[in-house]
């Protein structure tokens, strides 16, 4: 998809779980960054969770895939 058009569906799911209790599954790790709560599940069990910033500094998984999506 490109970058317009996945702003546009990020904009729209901001929207829709404004004051909400939401679960959003997701392998494009852009549409959960601004979430309250990012659990990462490997394996069927969790292996990490907290904010996108507490997940990058801890390394692991998450930030293992982060950096493969933006740096490539």
């Amino acid at each position: 998809m490109d970058a317009e058009t996945e702003s546009a569906i990020q904009a729209a799911l901001r929207n829709l779980t404004r004051d909400r209790t939401s679960f959003v599954i997701a392998h494009r790790l852009s549409t959960i960054r601004r979430a309250d709560k990012i659990v990462v599940i490997e394996n069927g069990g969790i292996v990490q969770e907290g904010r996108h910033e507490e997940l990058l500094a801890a390394g692991g998984p998450y930030a293992e895939l982060y950096d493969l999506q933006v740096l490539g």
